[in-house]
């Protein structure tokens, strides 16, 4: 890698999904998928990039299982969901502590003695030296996680939202289970909301909409895809507004 490549973006989101770090398990976190994710981020963070990552749950817990349950409603779900969340943040922060990466750990709500209650003020003043792990999603059910990297890139000022997903970018319908499904390079947000594309929910993309911050749907699998978003390479696929 050329780290002489000046960043495009200073401060970023990266959004990280549970499954991601599931792998091929049933559930749980594969450690060797943890270790790549790790040395991807730390790369990036050598080189100066500002960021927090916003971590999934769903390789633990999904609310949706409980929505044919008469007794568990989705609200409760999403409660253990959130929870979930936190324990791959605990996962995630200790690993990067462990590699002597400055590494923070807040959630969108505390938990005494594990990890600190989100504060955008003074999550504004670490993540100029430090990464910061968002966890909890933002707090309440029924918003996703994907919601909460909207959201949380808006309240710090952040130059794009980094989705990392298991496919090259977005697609106009499955490509693996449709070959001749079409690529997207580019998209606005008007495309991407009236074409129903199923990348993240609604909520998450009429934040970034109205805030104008790009979201780059990217292959995390592959390797050094995160440095060329940065460096301004074609990686993914990038929403943002006309």
């Amino acid at each position: 890698m050329n780290i002489k490549k000046k960043m495009i973006y200073n401060r970023i989101i990266l959004k990280i999904s549970g499954e991601f770090l599931q792998g091929n398990n049933a559930s749980g976190i594969d450690n060797k998928l943890l270790n790549y994710i790790i040395q991807e981020i730390n790369t990036i963070f050598s080189l100066g990039v500002e960021i927090g990552i916003v971590i999934g749950g769903g390789n633990l817990f999904r609310g949706r299982y409980f929505n044919s349950n008469e007794n568990l409603k989705r609200i409760l779900g999403d409660q253990i969901g959130m929870l979930s969340t936190i324990i791959n943040g605990l996962v995630l922060h200790h690993s990067l502590n462990f590699l002597l990466v400055k590494t923070y750990l807040m959630s969108a709500f505390s938990i005494k003695g594990i990890c600190n209650e989100y504060n955008i003020f003074k999550a504004i003043n670490l993540i100029k030296k430090n990464i910061i792990i968002f966890s909890g999603g933002i707090g309440n059910p029924l918003f996703t996680t994907d919601t909460a990297a909207c959201l949380r890139g808006i309240e710090l000022g952040a130059n794009a939202i980094l989705k990392a997903t298991k496919v090259n970018g977005v697609y106009s319908k499955d490509p693996i289970n449709h070959l001749n499904a079409k690529f997207y390079d580019i998209l606005d947000y008007d495309q991407v909301i009236s074409k129903k594309l199923k990348i993240m929910d609604n909520t998450a993309f009429v934040l970034a909409r109205d805030h104008n911050i790009p979201i780059h749907i990217f292959n995390i699998n592959k390797p050094g895809s995160l440095y060329r978003i940065l460096t301004g390479e074609n990686e993914g696929t990038i929403i943002k507004n006309s």
